[in-house]
């Protein structure tokens, strides 16, 4: 079981909310050498582009170029699935399965309201993770119980107050390479599908102005910003990033 450690463990409730949301803190932590794990709860579905068989290919696209270790998803239904004793076991067992140091899912409150749930959803789950009189298996084993160190919540297109920002100036092209693997959501000229909010010829912008605008409160080209339900601690002042 310990194979599928993983470091870090990423939730979205949809296949391209992790990209836009926390792609650039993965990528970078993936390349200092941490095992980055990707769970997307639905299939996006009801989303207006593409199919499923499509956003299946895509993500797993995304999560290559991203190297992670790991990308499943849960095929929960999209925009009625529900932060219930069934969907948090669900959650519960692939945390345990992965037994992850660090998980980042979706944003508090959010404009898709999918985001918000799955957010509630996975923060239960994870402290419902931790005790061992909830049993869940895999494969016909009982699990261990598990709760990570950490659980953060990444921003995404409401504008949130993040607790920290991570600095992801040197992974950005690779951030923005792995939300373009999923094709069918963005701007595509040739594309004879119904246009949205994230298909418009501007969108990279709108996300490239996002971090540059998170980045020039720590000095940084770009980041990505990170709400926390708890105290943050540092060991030194000096491990702080700021501008004054």
């Amino acid at each position: 079981m310990e194979m599928n450690k993983l470091d870090i463990l990423a939730f979205g409730a949809h296949p391209d909310d992790i990209e836009l949301g926390c792609g650039g803190t993965l990528i970078a932590h993936a390349q200092m050498g941490k095992k980055i794990g990707l769970i997307d709860l639905t299939l996006g579905e009801l989303g207006t582009r593409g199919t499923p068989e499509i956003r299946l290919q895509e993500a797993q696209d995304a999560a290559r170029i991203m190297g992670a270790a790991a990308r499943e998803n849960l095929r929960m239904a999209d925009g009625y699935f529900k932060n219930d004793e069934e969907h948090q076991r669900r959650v519960i067992q692939i945390i345990r399965k992965y037994k992850p140091e660090v998980v980042l899912c979706n944003a508090p409150s959010d404009r898709h309201p999918d985001h918000g749930r799955g957010s509630a959803l996975v923060v239960e789950a994870a402290f419902l993770s931790g005790l061992r009189k909830i049993e869940t298996q895999e494969n016909g084993t009982t699990q261990e119980a598990w709760r990570p160190k950490a659980v953060y919540r990444y921003v995404q297109f409401y504008d949130l107050q993040p607790s920290f920002l991570v600095d992801i100036s040197p992974v950005m092209d690779e951030k923005i390479a792995a939300y373009q693997a999923h094709k069918s959501q963005f701007y595509d000229p040739q594309s004879q599908e119904p246009a949205t909010l994230i298909s418009q010829p501007g969108f990279l912008e709108n996300i490239k102005g996002r971090a540059r605008y998170f980045g020039q409160y720590i000095h940084a080209e770009y980041a990505e910003g990170f709400i926390a339900d708890n105290y943050l601690g540092v060991n030194s002042l000096f491990d702080l990033k700021t501008v004054f």
